[in-house]
């Protein structure tokens, strides 16, 4: 497909929310974002990037796209992901796989958060195809970053790509963002034996045991936040919110069975094995004490917290292309991913995240020229 058919900003965005990309835990919900891949493929290879689809293990067949324009050591990554949260269709005004023009806003599913920043993106890199890049431009794009992040991971793992530089093009008000905490969602269930409520002796009941648990979950959370502190976030400390219980049948019978699940957000500088360590040992010793087992387990394997240098390079220089200073945020991304492949990272892109993960999403017309404007700056200063 020659350049001159890559569609304009507004209709990539269009095809783009109106392909499903549904990434969740629940196999029922879970999609491929195979064929927004096609599209942005197709789209980059029109404008002579070199594209590279990279296969990411997943069931319903998932994928990461590595679109190269340039060549050399350094560069800069323009990095965003393919997939979408699920979704209540009931509650929406709009379609959600329709791109709809109104108030001076597109909605649609994905529009903020964040296919909207793929046509940004190209857009912007439209002005340097005819220009001789120093160093590469690469446009990424990764699966699952809303369920398990298995897109990045494996980038991950497999050291790519290469660049300097990485902008993550998350919905953050155009605010550069160089820090944010971590999340893991873990479990514990204790297996005990059930038995006739009216003798204890015949059982051995999870429910005590749980209540326990939960004490000795409450202490640890009290314990982290002493211990860590981080004034440049909202909350400063790490947070640990007991989520949701399940145990037991019925009040006659000694409860065999019970389940708590937790999230854990940790801080900079806290590794997330050694807090799974931490609670496995606080625990152990409730086994024996109520003639039960304990097993804990991780939901999903974790996002480290990530941390950039307040002074670095490109933290710099995108507070002084947008005008705001670098700030913290509470939600997780992919850039701890990519800052360990050895690329100074930044969190920055149009819309807001109090309009992602909910009805109605929508991507104001006032985020889009200010946001291609910067990207060229970039590009500028990284690649030319």
């Amino acid at each position: 497909m020659p350049a001159s058919q890559c569609p304009d900003l507004v209709t990539m965005l269009s095809e783009l929310i109106a392909s499903p990309s549904v990434s969740c835990t629940q196999p029922d919900w879970d999609q491929s974002n195979l064929q927004v891949i096609e599209k942005l493929e197709n789209w980059l290879s029109s404008l002579g990037f070199k594209t590279e689809v990279m296969t990411v293990d997943a069931p319903a067949g998932k994928a990461n796209l590595i679109a190269t324009l340039g060549s050399g050591p350094g560069g800069l990554v323009l990095s965003g992901h393919t997939d979408t949260v699920p979704f209540n269709a009931e509650l929406w005004q709009t379609d959600p796989f329709k791109l709809t023009e109104k108030d001076n806003r597109f909605y649609g599913l994905g529009t903020c958060d964040m296919k909207g920043f793929f046509p940004i993106a190209i857009e912007a890199a439209r002005k340097f195809l005819d220009q001789p890049l120093q160093q590469p431009l690469i446009i990424l794009a990764t699966s699952d970053e809303e369920s398990s992040m298995n897109g990045a991971r494996a980038l991950a793992e497999a050291g790519r790509p290469k660049a300097r530089y990485a902008v993550i093009g998350e919905p953050t008000g155009l605010k550069p963002i160089y820090m944010h905490k971590g999340m893991m969602m873990e479990s514990v269930r204790v297996e005990g034996k059930a038995g006739h409520s009216s003798d204890p002796s015949l059982g051995a009941n999870a429910l005590d045991a749980m209540h326990s648990v939960l004490t000795e979950l409450i202490g640890f959370r009290a314990d982290l936040q002493k211990k860590y502190q981080n004034k440049a976030f909202k909350i400063a400390e790490p947070t640990l919110n007991l989520g949701c219980i399940h145990g037991g049948d019925n009040p006659n019978r000694i409860c065999s069975r019970c389940e708590v699940e937790y999230d854990l957000r940790p801080l900079p500088g806290m590794n997330l094995n050694n807090l799974r360590e931490d609670v496995s040992k606080r625990l152990a010793p409730l086994a024996d004490k109520f003639g039960v087992q304990i097993r804990t387990q991780a939901l999903f394997p974790g996002i480290p917290a990530f941390a950039n240098e307040a002074d670095s390079d490109l933290v710099k220089k995108a507070e002084q292309l947008t005008g705001y200073q670098a700030e913290s945020v509470a939600f997780g991304t992919e850039a701890p991913f990519l800052q360990k492949m050895g690329m100074d990272t930044i969190v920055m892109g149009p819309g807001f995240i109090d309009q992602a993960h909910q009805p109605d999403e929508y991507l104001a017309f006032d985020q889009i020229k200010p946001t291609v404007a910067i990207l060229e700056k970039l590009i500028e200063k990284y690649c030319l």
